[in-house]
């Protein structure tokens, strides 16, 4: 088991250091220095932990005022608890690190930033999830949660991008709606993905991995374009 661990926890880690690569190389104006990026994995780490406690509190307040296992209680858990959780925490943190950095000076720069803080949670999430319950865990989450996380953090980032252009330009108002979308938009798709993924039947198998291909070729779409029309802040 002790020669094993390294593998599990390799096989964890390298499908997200292989997208987190793959957007770097996309970032074609300017690369974000290497300190922001750590800082940025940082923060994805901490994300997991202010989640998971805010998830355990959620919880245990749903079960309070639910029944388990109503359509109610499973939306509002999956929904408000966990994607509202998880994604409010990478977006905080994300903001903090970077809205008024320097290094903010293109609209690419949003979707590094996103991308990374969400591979970043997803990291340090999957290694629990695969030391516990092994390399079959690894390889199905590196074609689901991994690349699901990743594609949250486009769909964040390219609104945050947005907003800071919006706000360099002057347009607040704008810039606010943006900042709104780059949080609202990745809890509706996160947690539109727990919502189905737990379903207990086949039509939520097939409506989740109808999804989930959908939405990896959008976020790939939406990459390919934002890199090639990038432009630096003015």
């Amino acid at each position: 088991m002790f020669l094993f661990t390294p593998v599990l926890i390799a096989a964890a880690v390298i499908p997200a250091v292989m997208l987190l690569n793959y957007i770097r190389r996309m970032d074609r104006l300017e690369s974000e220095s290497p300190a922001l990026i750590r800082r940025l994995v940082m923060n994805g780490l901490i994300a997991t932990f202010l989640a998971g406690a805010a998830e355990m509190a959620g919880s245990a307040v749903l079960g309070v005022l639910l029944p388990n296992s109503t359509l109610i209680h499973d939306f509002l858990m999956y929904f408000v608890v966990v994607a509202l959780s998880e994604e409010g925490f990478k977006y905080l943190l994300m903001k903090r690190s970077t809205w008024n950095s320097p290094e903010f000076n293109c609209m690419f720069d949003g979707v590094v930033y996103g991308v990374t803080v969400a591979l970043g949670f997803a990291v340090f999430e999957n290694i629990g999830y695969v030391l516990q319950f092994g390399l079959m865990t690894a390889l199905v989450r590196a074609v689901t949660a991994i690349p699901g996380h990743a594609s949250f953090g486009v769909f964040m980032g390219a609104m945050y991008g947005a907003a800071k252009r919006a706000s360099i330009r002057g347009d607040e108002i704008t810039s606010s709606k943006l900042r709104t979308q780059a949080l609202v938009i990745p809890v509706l798709l996160h947690g539109f993905y727990d919502f189905v993924a737990t379903g207990q039947n086949e039509i939520c198998m097939i409506i989740f991995l109808v999804f989930i291909v959908v939405l990896f070729k959008k976020a790939k779409k939406m990459v390919q374009t934002l890199s090639a029309v990038d432009e630096y802040f003015g």
